[in-house]
């Protein structure tokens, strides 16, 4: 896997570091930790031994040095170890404990141990723009993603196709999380639909052919494995009807694109303008986690009809993004950012399109998709990404 910097830096005491597979925890950890223990739960005798005996753990532990670092990969395989990983902390040797994960389902609800708050809770992201530097292409990032084992392999198309069977099904299999693979492969599929649109959980169930609480089960192990999110709306000093449907997302625009089927009816822009809606809401989450705003995303749609994709709201303060897959901005293109800053005149608006102009129309700025996303890093704010 590729040791490009990443944008996370190494926390201090011990930390919880979550992240859907392959996107690149393990070769992180490991490039900034060469001499740590590692525990690696993803090989069959390491899982045999340690879910037999999770004590087994301790006795390692103490055989290394005071102080140093203990790496626990794909800690959800074998949650009772965080019980013991919780005594050896009190146990005064100053060990440090860094836990990865690409499910939080079984330590949610498993009712385990989370370490009582000891352990920050840091999320690693696929690939931004800023991290692949020189290699960052708009294009190719559309439709190959930014999963950094599939940007990292000889062959990135093959990887992204085989994606969602080596680390969705597989992982679903693995764990028994979903009694029906079939099903929920067939899910996945539907789902992928809804990527970047309003999600009605009854419109996916019909698509399905099955109940309503069965996709809802599904879509909450998809969020559970990370590799899908939901998007609320913003109501903050709301004064018109809002819709009350969450905005869907797979976490990355390239995962998307492999999930979705594609036939003859389908138009490129529209698959398109999806992606690119995706690759900025990931982007914009990344943002977020690594440079440790308060701030949360939202987007923001009316009764009537009139949207925002993606609403940013916190200590940076109130800013309001549309995103729009063409070169050119047209009147229509401002409409939804327009009535947001009547509603919110204290926004930040900006528009995100493929063209190579910065623009000021009707108080919006109009900004460059493919000269932002390099821009954004947790280094600078919001203001130096746009140029402000």
């Amino acid at each position: 896997m590729t040791t490009l910097p990443r944008f996370l830096t190494l926390p201090r005491g011990s930390f919880f570091l979550f992240g859907p597979r392959g996107t690149g925890k393990t070769t992180w950890v490991r490039s900034m930790l060469p001499g740590a223990l590692v525990v690696d739960l993803l090989k069959s005798e390491e899982y045999r031994r340690l879910s037999a005996r999770p004590e087994r753990l301790a006795e390692r532990v103490r055989g290394a040095p005071a102080g140093s670092h203990v790496v626990i990969d794909e800690v959800q395989r074998v949650p009772e170890l965080l019980n013991v990983v919780h005594s050896l902390m009190q146990s005064g040797r100053g060990h440090r404990f860094v836990l990865t994960g690409s499910s939080a389902r079984k330590l949610r609800r498993g009712g385990v141990n989370l370490l009582a708050g000891r352990a920050a809770l840091h999320t690693m992201h696929p690939f931004m723009a800023g991290e692949l530097g020189s290699r960052f292409e708009l294009g190719a990032s559309l439709r190959l993603g930014t999963v950094p084992t599939v940007v990292d392999s000889d062959d990135p198309k093959s990887a992204l196709a085989a994606y969602a069977a080596l680390y969705v099904e597989q992982e679903v299999r693995a764990e028994g999380l979903a009694r029906d693979v079939g099903s929920f492969s067939r899910f996945l599929e539907a789902v992928a639909f809804s990527h970047a649109a309003t999600l009605n959980v009854s419109e996916v169930a019909r698509e399905c052919e099955t109940s309503r609480s069965t996709v809802a089960g599904y879509l909450e192990l998809l969020e559970d494995l990370l590799l899908a999110f939901r998007l609320p709306v913003f109501t903050r000093r709301a004064k018109r009807r809002l819709v009350s449907h969450p905005r869907f997302f797979y976490f990355d625009c390239g995962v998307f694109r492999s999930l979705r089927p594609a036939g003859p009816l389908d138009r490129p822009a529209e698959m398109d303008g999806a992606a690119l809606e995706g690759l900025v809401a990931q982007h914009l989450r990344g943002w977020l986690a690594y440079s440790g705003s308060d701030a949360r995303l939202h987007y923001w749609r009316t009764r009537g009809g009139a949207e925002v994709d993606f609403v940013l709201y916190g200590t940076p303060g109130l800013w309001a993004f549309d995103v729009m897959n063409s070169a050119r901005v047209r009147p229509a293109d401002l409409r939804g950012l327009a009535a947001f800053g009547g509603e919110y005149p204290e926004a930040r608006r900006i528009l995100l399109y493929r063209g190579e102009h910065r623009l000021v129309r009707r108080g919006v700025l109009c900004l460059p998709v493919g000269n932002f996303l390099p821009s954004l890093s947790p280094e600078q704010g919001l203001e130096d990404a746009a140029g402000l």
